[in-house]
């Protein structure tokens, strides 16, 4: 396989990676309605035709969450909303393998592993919809990658120094979990990346010198945590014990942190990391990348491989993956009122950083396993391509209720089966964002009640039930009252309003386990 031959087969595995999110009308991601609410929000803010200059306003401060919801923004004054967020999604799963390339020659090592990151794009963190999350992990490979290079290329130290200066940034306003890791990961490259002017250095400060533009080039993007820190905790913390989203003690109070057992992470960490459909599909993909790393390992290890790096030097990749395993394994699940999902969320990091680590093998080895990493890519179009169609074909029925529903409603969600027959995950806990977003309306339950959303409500916020996980706890006089649209899923309305369909309500529409009802 010549390197021409090599490069087609990698643009081809990337396409087929990202081929997915394109040959469906809607994606299973637990959170993606509420995301594309605070955009389109953010987007038509001055709009009169909807009831967003009403109820919501900007939030003019620091919030790690900007990067995701501005440049989606912007790119919807090029391209309707909803494909301009799958061109982002692109970016972001072609990303994945391409920042694993560039930090991997940044190490000196081959580039054609980075393609056993591809089914990782997938997985946990993107059912759920962590989008913000997800896009901040090619940055972060990036930044290790640009680090590298500010510490070992000399004569292009300044360029280096000034990319990872404004990459650093980038993944803080994108989620602040990422830049936790670089906290460790980029120290652990400091202390064993030699420089090339380490051989004739005599003294701390001679040794010190030529690592100070990389030091100086994590300066802006600490200066700015520390500026959201000041402003996130100089706030004094909502605490109700009990509330959902809320803080039930201070905040790293026993009683406010919540802990998975070590047995219960070693016994989810595979499976998160190909957690898709109901049939276990997703894991196909997963197994034959798991093959291809096998190899690479075994015949890295037997073979007289390539060995440029020093005896310290050779373990920074692995030790970056230790690294997010230690966070994976030693962080609490939550930190109630500030962050959530946190410790599952670095699984799929710490996965593709040791999937990659492997000892560099010798060039003639090293083509057929680069073929072989492509070529699983296909595995991977076909298992993600069909599960998210049924899907899409399973979520049309939000559509069609959309199309029931009058200009500028307010709508309560009522899901009472959030569950797809498709995917695992809850995917319809948000579902009336999909239709007050379509009709330029208001969905009960929006992002704009948390700190890190780019808008906030003008006023109170509308009544709503304390969790959108217990409709049943929906109390019709003093919440429901406000709205004038329901949506549904899972029972039938005459169970949640008994007498007042025959009166003040009407039931408009019917698609799948979900209805529409109006008031009359």
């Amino acid at each position: 396989m010549t390197n021409r031959t090599a490069r087609i087969a990698f643009v081809a595995a990337l396409v087929l990676g990202a081929l997915p999110l394109w040959v469906s009308r809607l994606l299973p991601m637990v959170d993606l309605p509420q995301h594309l609410y605070l955009i389109s929000v953010l987007h038509r803010l001055d709009d009169p035709t909807t009831l967003y200059p009403t109820l919501f306003a900007a939030r003019h401060e620091l919030t790690p969450y900007l990067g995701y919801y501005y440049l989606v923004s912007a790119l919807n004054w090029l391209l309707p909303l909803e494909l301009a967020n799958r061109v982002f999604l692109t970016a972001y799963v072609v990303g994945m393998p391409l920042g694993m390339a560039f930090l991997l020659r940044s190490l000196s090592r081959p580039s054609w592993p980075a393609l056993l990151t591809l089914p990782l794009a997938y997985g946990d963190s993107f059912g759920w919809g962590f989008i913000n999350y997800l896009a901040a992990l090619p940055l972060t490979l990036v930044c290790c990658g640009l680090f590298v290079r500010t510490l070992t290329d000399a004569p292009r130290r300044p360029r280096w120094g000034v990319g990872l200066a404004v990459c650093l940034v980038a993944v803080l306003l994108f989620h602040v979990q990422a830049f936790g890791f670089l906290a460790f990961g980029l120290p652990w490259l400091l202390f064993t990346t030699p420089v090339p002017e380490d051989a004739a250095a005599k003294g701390l400060v001679a040794r010190l010198r030529p690592r100070v533009p990389a030091l100086l080039g994590v300066v802006p993007g600490v200066a700015l945590f520390l500026s959201w820190v000041v402003l996130r905790f100089g706030n004094p913390p909502d605490i109700q014990p009990g509330a959902p989203w809320k803080a039930w003690g201070p905040t790293f109070s026993p009683q406010n942190l919540a802990w998975k057992g070590f047995e219960q992470n070693r016994a989810e960490f595979f499976q998160v990391l190909a957690n898709t459909f109901h049939d276990g599909s997703d894991r196909w993909p997963l197994y034959a990348v798991g093959a291809v790393a096998v190899a690479g390992w075994v015949l890295g290890l037997v073979g007289p491989g390539v060995r440029r790096e020093g005896p310290l030097a050779r373990w920074r990749l692995l030790g970056l993956g230790v690294l997010a395993l230690a966070l994976y394994f030693l962080l609490p699940f939550d930190i109630r009122g500030y962050v959530y999902y946190l410790n599952t969320r670095y699984a799929h990091l710490a996965a593709a950083l040791l999937v990659v680590s492997m000892p560099a093998a010798r060039a003639d080895w090293r083509r057929p396993l680069g073929l072989a990493a492509a070529a699983s890519s296909l595995l991977l179009a076909f298992v993600m391509g069909r599960g998210f169609q049924r899907f899409s074909q399973e979520a049309r029925e939000l559509e069609a209720l959309s199309d029931l529903a009058a200009n500028r409603p307010k709508v309560m969600g009522l899901v009472f089966d959030p569950r797809s027959s498709v995917v695992r995950f809850p995917v319809f806990i948000h579902a009336a964002a999909v239709v007050a977003r379509e009709r330029g309306g208001v969905p009960n339950f929006t992002f704009a009640t948390t700190p890190h959303s780019p808008l906030r409500y003008r006023g109170e916020v509308p009544p709503t039930f304390p969790s959108e996980w217990r409709p049943q706890e929906m109390h019709y006089a003093t919440q429901g009252s406000w709205y004038d649209h329901f949506l549904v899923r899972g029972v039938h309305p005459s169970r949640v309003f008994g007498a007042r369909l025959q009166s003040e309500l009407v039931i408009v529409g019917q698609s799948g386990g979900s209805w529409l009802v109006r008031r009359r």
